[in-house]
């Protein structure tokens, strides 16, 4: 039985050692310090400095400025093991915040509406704690702290900056606190958890004119209807049922009067899916509706395609570890959530397609707090009771794999 409330389960602490229940003060003071200075991505001087010297404060080696803002900490048990990696993203988003809350962002226009603060103060909880308990685990733990995950994608320039070597990362872990999901939950699956994210943008070029003598125009406006309508019929009657897709036109501008037909038009729109294997397909696709409707009136076009982020994949033996350590930390038989995916999207799959690994949702929500506001909305907050959770889990994970 899977809960479908944001209402939180209950949370057994006495599942959560008592030095990571001490440090959950610490947590939550960290986490609300980063979420008083949110920064854009490639933009975390003040969040990268602040890790940083929390790092440097408690001894553990790192290095900084990787792919600009990026930090690695590395986490050496002494003796000889494997070494896992865990991932977390540092950005924030450009959103006015509307939380009254002590805590609420300083900084005008921008605000961790995703949770991404949590996940830093996570990571440098299990660092710390790691750092205290070198004999829990044999090998190497490397804790990446990644900037600009809400774009443009911060995840591969680290990855070329050599983050996964010296030493070579054998296995990746990471969380994402996810309001999706009460407290208490945690979604964990094999296989494709977010989607790839795509975005095109295509400019229709017609010939404007008199609203009223139309024979003389081609009107970008009727074009790009038809194309909008053409778009929908790719997942309907070009992709597999079984395969999930999406494909939205979320911006359409022309025209400047009633009267007159708009010589062009432009439309820009997202394009997610699952499956691998379509990768190259609806940039093909649409392509080919958008020429052949152009075309047929006359009209030319431009389109600019750009594939963002492939789809987060996660290997079946790192997925069973998590799985495994989750039931561990909640109620087995309704905290693990294995329907939990979403056609949002993460750069974390750049990660998983380098090295096996799992990425997986803590849920976060609870709706008798008034915490249950969705990830981007100007009131997003969450039960701060995860962060502790979050510790333990990445933990229990290290002393589970690094043996």
């Amino acid at each position: 039985m899977v809960s479908t409330s944001l209402s939180p389960l209950p949370v057994d602490q006495s599942r959560i050692r008592p030095a990571i229940q001490s440090l959950q003060p610490q947590l939550v003071e960290w986490r609300r310090q980063l979420h008083q200075r949110p920064e854009l991505g490639f933009r975390e001087k003040l969040t990268a400095e602040f890790v940083a010297q929390k790092l440097t404060e408690w001894g553990i080696e790192h290095q900084t400025e990787i792919a600009q803002t990026g930090i690695v900490a590395t986490i050496a048990s002494g003796k000889p093991g494997p070494v896992l990696a865990i991932r977390a993203d540092m950005d924030a988003l450009p959103i006015q915040e509307e939380n009254e809350v002590p805590y609420r962002s300083q900084h005008d226009g921008l605000m961790h509406a995703c949770g991404h603060d949590g996940h830093t103060a996570i990571a440098l909880g299990t660092a710390y704690y790691l750092s205290q308990h070198r004999d829990s685990f044999a090998g190497t733990v490397k804790i990446i702290f990644q900037p600009a995950e809400e774009g443009p994608g911060g995840a591969q320039p680290m990855i070329e900056a050599g983050v996964l070597q010296n030493p070579a990362v054998d296995a990746i872990i990471g969380l994402h606190l996810w309001n999706n999901l009460p407290l208490g939950t945690i979604g964990v699956r094999t296989g494709a958890l977010m989607a790839a994210v795509e975005l095109f943008r295509c400019t229709i070029q017609g010939r404007g004119g008199h609203g009223a003598i139309p024979h003389q125009t081609i009107d970008s406006i009727v074009v790009s209807a038809q194309i909008v309508n053409a778009l929908q019929t790719i997942v309907a009657r070009n992709v597999n049922p079984i395969d999930s897709a999406v494909v939205t036109v979320g911006e359409l501008h022309a025209g400047t009067a009633t009267n007159v037909i708009a010589a062009s038009a432009k439309m820009s729109g997202t394009v997610r899916y699952f499956n691998p294997a379509l990768t190259g397909f609806f940039y093909q696709r649409i392509e080919q509706i958008i020429a052949g409707i152009c075309q047929s009136h006359g009209a030319s076009y431009e389109l600019n395609y750009q594939s963002l982020y492939p789809p987060v994949i996660n290997d079946g033996a790192i997925a069973d570890l998590v799985r495994s350590v989750a039931e561990n930390v909640v109620e087995a038989e309704v905290g693990i959530v294995p329907e939990c995916q979403t056609m949002g999207g993460e750069d974390m799959s750049f990660f998983l397609q380098q090295v096996p690994g799992c990425y997986f949702f803590l849920g976060s929500a609870n709706i008798h707090k008034g915490l249950a506001y969705p990830h981007h909305h100007p009131r997003f907050d969450f039960d701060e009771t995860a962060l502790g959770m979050g510790v333990e889990i990445f933990a229990r994970c290290v002393e589970k794999f690094c043996v």
